[in-house]
């Protein structure tokens, strides 16, 4: 059989192109990006062995661990970003994670949302340019999450009082979100 030489060769078709990765690369990166802004924030973190588990990481403030699933999205529709709430199969429940971490990549936010907010959804639609249509915009860097007991969140996820002073980032529902901008790794 003759090759055709208009046809690339398989190798030059299978290699993926510079800067632009496949979604299992992407996903990947942004594992170790959220892994990074953790370990920055002197979180303790822990990485199950394999991937049957639910959720990517296990962190903590010191008072148990929190399962947390890392999603992303790069694609925007209608003003909105999209995120599945599913493994394989079904909707994440509170059985599974306690957390998922979506990052919305052309942004650079993090959002970190509890399943309790989520369940039972199995997509997340999130609006960083119009927050009074997000149901998630309150979880917008919401790192303290992490560091605090559930029944300091406050009335509908909604602080009255800074849930962690320690973090260098705020919340976008923080109370003391003017006194101290945001400026750490990955925030806008």
């Amino acid at each position: 059989m003759s090759r055709s030489k208009d046809k690339p060769s398989y190798s030059s078709r299978c290699q993926p192109l510079i800067g632009h990765p496949s979604r299992k690369r992407l996903g990947e990166a942004i594992e170790a990006a959220f892994l990074a802004v953790v370990a920055l924030f002197n979180f303790d973190i822990a990485r199950p062995w394999g991937e049957t588990h639910p959720y990517d990481f296990l962190v903590s403030a010191g008072r148990g661990f929190w399962r947390v699933q890392v999603k992303a999205t790069q694609r925007c529709a209608d003003n909105r970003y999209r995120v599945k709430a599913t493994g394989w199969r079904d909707a994440y429940t509170s059985d599974d994670i306690d957390f998922i971490a979506a990052y919305i990549v052309p942004e650079k936010l993090w959002y970190i949302v509890p399943i309790e907010s989520i369940a039972p959804r199995k997509g997340l639609r999130f609006y960083p340019h119009d927050g009074r249509k997000s149901l998630f915009e309150k979880y917008r860097e919401a790192w303290c999450l992490l560091a605090c007991d559930p029944k300091a969140r406050g009335w509908k996820d909604i602080p009255a009082v800074c849930r962690c002073r320690e973090l260098p980032t705020r919340c976008s529902v923080c109370p003391r979100r003017n006194l101290h901008p945001a400026g750490f790794v990955m925030a806008k």
